[in-house]
């Protein structure tokens, strides 16, 4: 009988044993995926909205066709409406294409600033709480001492000392947030260096850079990747806060936190152009918050 299968070619055509319940399992795995965003409609608009601002960093064109830079004196001071989605200021520059392009200015300047914090940060508390003894004492006291100074005051110190520009602002506020990085991976790397499977590995004679790089550092990193995401919100807002000051880039460049103090003058007659630039940011750093519940929330049932 199974001869007769061969010939025809019906055993031949028979699927692998394992691939119904590979499937079974992809198609189970999409739906849970599928529900899992269902549920969570917060949390897919919060994606759209931080994809959109990647996009408005990159290809601005996407978004707006206006010159963010050239203005029309005749239409100052119009209100938001079909033309200008955002109103115009002063100059007559459309508001909304500025928001567009210093999207560009701001997201680098963020992503410097999470950059630096995390690298440093990341780099102390993983020396100090692998290492342990008195190098952990003598640079959990540096991270005492960041700590002690608030963010913003650090930022302004540093920032005064490096100078105006939009790169020494990214830096001045991702030193600032160095000391809470560190904790956090310290605290983790003190987690996982009692393991079982990392005490194995010594046990086997395995060489510490081994151990580090193999065993502690990929299961102490999650929480500091979920760490980075709530301070891009962060960055966010101490950057627009020292361009709000005035010191990021000179004028005529559209950061955010400088559209927001160029129409503070006119909020009595144009409200749009210190409003809208504002709900701008505070989306913006509200869907990173969103996005760093979510990761914490699946980091945690892991």
């Amino acid at each position: 009988m199974s001869s007769t299968l061969d010939a025809l070619g019906v055993l031949d055509a028979a699927p692998e044993p394992g691939a119904p319940e590979q499937a079974v399992r992809r198609r189970a795995g999409a739906a849970r995926t599928v529900r899992f965003f269902l549920r969570r409609p917060g949390l897919v608009l919060s994606v759209l909205l931080i994809a959109a601002v990647v996009l408005a960093s990159f290809w601005p064109g996407l978004f707006t066709s206006h010159d963010p830079l050239k203005g029309v004196p005749a239409q100052a001071f119009r209100a938001p409406g079909a033309a200008h989605w955002f109103g115009t200021d002063e100059l007559g520059r459309d508001v909304y294409a500025r928001v567009v392009h210093g999207a560009a200015l701001s997201l680098k300047a963020t992503l410097i600033a999470v950059a630096v914090s995390f690298a440093a940060g990341g780099l102390l508390g993983l020396l100090a709480g692998f290492a342990g003894r008195w190098i952990d004492d003598v640079l959990m006291r540096f991270v005492d001492v960041l700590l002690s100074i608030p963010a913003l005051f650090l930022s302004l110190a540093l920032v005064t000392a490096l100078g105006y520009g939009t790169v020494k602002v990214a830096v001045a506020v991702g030193v600032a947030s160095v000391a809470t990085f560190a904790r956090v991976m310290r605290s983790e790397v003190l987690r996982v260096r009692q393991a079982v499977f990392v005490e194995a590995a010594r046990s086997c004679g395995t060489r510490w850079y081994a151990i580090l790089g193999r065993h502690v550092l990929p299961n102490a990193i999650g929480p500091v990747l979920v760490l980075a995401t709530l301070d891009f919100g962060t960055a966010v807002l101490a950057v627009s806060s020292l361009s709000f000051l005035g010191y990021g880039a000179p004028p005529p460049a559209p950061e955010w936190g400088t559209l927001i103090s160029d129409g503070r003058n006119y909020l009595a007659n144009a409200w749009w152009m210190t409003a809208l630039p504002g709900l701008t940011i505070a989306a913006t750093v509200l869907a990173t918050n969103r996005i760093a519940r979510a990761l914490d929330g699946e980091w945690g049932r892991r």
